[in-house]
């Protein structure tokens, strides 16, 4: 064991190829929780909802788990055979369709697989056989999930955003990325200033800006990255929305009155925070004078 990390170490490309390959295998993985884990979280909700009221649960069966259950064709139910269910490679040999009804098989598996390989790669390459690598490598995982969940459905669930607060608390325990101190504070500062711009625009306009999710999100982003982050995220955020938002009412006659969610532009800026950050930042003092 230990002369393969030595190996690794003295080899950081080939650890970035192994890690990317990891990516591939993991972004499979991510693409059944953002289908399954909302229907899931559904299905629990009314049947909390039906016996908290007392009412006759009338349920259906249960969707699919996100571990025991295979991998199956949305359209026409066939289960994928092993061969059709390797990471990118099968969706290529099967040329975006399937194989038994020859419907379109949705760019969402290739783009969240690929994105997976090319993100821990490039961790891979930063940060070698390390703790951090794993670290960061938990943390990238959990904002693409939430990334795509928050795309389909508008909903960043408890179940990953506040596990990803809590593992960003304890890692900074030992100075991770960032002292304790800071990681708690950026926790905080990263909840209370969505949750105050939710309640400014709420008593402003009548409306709900955002949900409660971009809050613990924030507040996660933090947790990671402390509180001298948050400016660089909130607004990286909110030029990268702004940028895609007019994009897609250009190029997608988007409705503007149709919400667009908040989530994947906080995770991207969260991700380029860990990556680029500190660069950013002391370009920016540079540029200051300071």
């Amino acid at each position: 064991m230990t002369e393969l990390l030595d190996l690794l170490q003295t080899h950081p490309l080939l650890f970035a190829l192994l890690t990317g390959l990891l990516g591939l295998i993991f972004g499979s993985f991510l693409n059944v929780v953002i289908l399954r884990l909302p229907p899931r979280l559904e299905y629990r909700w009314k049947q909390e909802c039906a016996e908290y009221l007392d009412l006759q649960d009338d349920t259906s069966t249960a969707p699919p788990g996100l571990v025991l259950q295979a991998s199956h064709c949305p359209q026409c139910h066939h289960t994928l055979k092993p061969w059709e269910n390797i990471p990118l490679l099968s969706w290529l040999w099967l040329r975006g369709r399937c194989s038994q009804c020859q419907q379109p098989i949705s760019w969402q598996y290739p783009l969240i697989e690929g994105l997976t390989a090319l993100a821990l790669g490039w961790l891979g390459w930063q940060y070698g056989p390390t703790i951090s690598f794993l670290a960061a490598s938990l943390f990238t995982l959990i904002l693409i999930a939430l990334t795509g969940i928050d795309v389909r459905t508008q909903l960043l669930p408890d179940q990953l955003t506040l596990p990803l607060l809590w593992a960003g608390l304890l890692f900074n325990l030992q100075n991770g990325f960032v002292p304790l101190d800071q990681a708690v504070i950026g926790a905080a500062a990263g909840y209370l200033s969505l949750w105050s711009v939710y309640w400014l625009f709420k008593l402003a306009t009548g409306k709900e800006g955002m949900g409660y999710g971009d809050f613990k999100l924030l507040a996660a982003l933090g947790a990671w990255l402390g509180w001298q982050m948050l400016p660089l995220i909130i607004l990286l955020s909110a030029v990268l929305g702004l940028i895609f938002a007019l994009l897609m009412m250009l190029f997608l006659r988007h409705d503007r009155r149709q919400p667009i969610p908040f989530g994947p532009y906080l995770a991207a800026a969260g991700w380029i925070a860990l990556n680029w950050g500190s660069l950013i930042v002391d370009r920016y003092l540079q540029a200051l004078g300071v």
